[in-house]
């Protein structure tokens, strides 16, 4: 397939993007870089022996996206590209409906204006909001506490009227859990600009000595040792997720699906472990709790391993591994200079 890829030098979008390679397709990257970096290009052809069309330009341009549909037959839209920061969408509420709601409504209409028929969502676990039974299945009550999480849900809702008044059309909105790790060889992994985040690439970053110390937001949580749990999913087997979710591309109607391990971990386990396996102290302190952070998330990913033959394979132990891995080798992130990379290897 020819497939589109929005956010494409993003984080899970990279992954996301050797899988796919891989398996056979074929690539067209968007990304305003706004939150990633051109050097994952040249790190995509490494891995996969092939480098993939890419423009720089936001979604929100109809201009810009219109050339990009007309120079390439498209048969499929992954979409990636958003703002995700949920303290940040707090803050710049505005911003994030401009950048994740209405960027999505013009990649719809261009879509509809090219008849493709195909989209894939990079949704959240976030629409949740706080659980009030776990695990969660994607029969949960939806009540997302933040603005991010309502700009999730409201995608999902604007896609899923798209589905309803045009029967042809087929998505598949996944809801991620808490994306962490790194691709094995170390060679990609996640690279923020700025302060990042999420939590593993600030853990990281504190034991490789970019950062100081690591801020955990609420230690009077009711979870075991009083910090946020969530469920987190190695980025390896997300991006496998895409892939196989390509399978619904022609089957009609909005499909939903929980991508998670089904387990939780609580900060201080996350940070635990990152100390085993890099042998390096991780400094920290506790800070109040976060506006939208909620105590415990895990998924029920049963309907994912039914209906997609998915299931998560890697665990905690390999996250960190390979998280560390990309840390050492990239210890500037994607700013880390070719010539050290290639010595390093």
């Amino acid at each position: 397939m020819n497939i589109l890829v929005t956010g494409g030098t993003g984080y899970i979008a990279s992954h996301t993007a050797v899988k796919l390679l891989a398996a056979g397709h074929q690539l067209v990257l968007v990304d305003n870089l706004a939150n990633s970096n051109i050097a994952v290009l040249d790190r995509i052809a490494l891995l996969s022996g092939q480098k993939p069309h890419f423009y720089q330009a936001d979604i929100g341009n109809y201009a810009a996206l219109s050339a990009i549909f007309t120079a390439h037959q498209i048969d499929a839209v992954i979409h990636f590209a958003g703002l995700k920061a949920v303290g940040e969408s707090a803050q710049k509420p505005l911003h994030y409906y401009r950048e994740n709601v209405a960027g999505s409504l013009q990649l719809l209409e261009v879509m509809q204006e090219f008849a493709v028929k195909s989209l894939i969502f990079s949704s959240s676990a976030t629409v949740y909001g706080d659980p009030r039974e776990l695990p969660l299945t994607e029969q949960s009550p939806i009540q997302p506490q933040s603005v991010y999480g309502r700009t999730k849900w409201m995608v999902e809702q604007i896609i899923a009227d798209h589905c309803s008044a045009d029967p042809s059309f087929s998505a598949v909105c996944l809801r991620y859990f808490n994306p962490v790790g790194a691709h094995p060889s170390g060679l990609m992994g996640e690279d923020p600009n700025g302060i990042p985040n999420n939590l593993l690439p600030f853990i990281s970053q504190v034991a490789i000595g970019r950062r100081e110390q690591l801020s955990v937001f609420g230690n009077d949580y009711p979870t075991a040792d009083g910090t946020g749990v969530r469920d987190y999913i190695h980025v390896q087997d997300l991006a496998e997720g895409h892939r196989l979710a390509l399978k619904l591309t022609h089957t009609p109607g909005c499909h939903r699906f929980n991508l998670g391990t089904g387990s939780g971990v609580s900060v201080l386990e996350m940070v635990d472990a990152f100390r085993a396996v890099s042998g390096h102290p991780v400094p920290l302190i506790i800070c109040p709790r976060r506006t939208g952070d909620v105590a415990a998330c895990y998924a029920d990913a049963a309907k994912a391993q039914h209906e997609l033959g998915w299931q998560a394979q890697l665990n905690l132990t390999d996250m960190v591994a390979d998280t560390w891995r990309w840390q050492q080798l990239n210890p500037q992130g994607y700013q880390t200079p070719p010539a050290k990379l290639k010595e390093k290897l």
